[in-house]
């Protein structure tokens, strides 16, 4: 699953950043569209976070009834051990999946 302000957010880096051609932004969200898009949450957690779209990334996670958060995003990262799910690295999360740890909090 991921949030429709994770879909909006990739959409703009794609475009303005990456300037990936239209057609090919089009099918990369048809691809995710396929998927579970949790709408924007009506409220931010209770958290502080440093960038203010990351809470809204850590809401749509809750909403969404997520075990887990994948990021690379360092303000995400940094606030782990408060957060309601388990939020871990790319490379943490191939690991534990290699290993088939169970992602429960601890």
């Amino acid at each position: 699953m991921t949030g429709e302000v994770n879909v909006r957010e990739l959409r703009r880096v794609l475009k303005t950043k990456l300037r990936v051609p239209k057609d090919t932004i089009t099918t990369i969200e048809e691809l995710l569209r396929d998927q579970t898009i949790v709408p924007k949450p009506k409220k931010q957690l209770a958290l502080k976070i440093r960038d203010p779209e990351d809470a809204w990334v850590l809401a749509s996670a809750v909403d969404g009834g997520a075990d887990l958060l994948v990021t690379g995003d360092r303000d995400l990262l940094d606030i782990a051990s408060q957060a309601p799910l388990r939020i871990v690295d790319p490379r943490s999360c191939w690991e534990a999946l290699r290993q088939r740890r169970r992602w429960k909090r601890e």
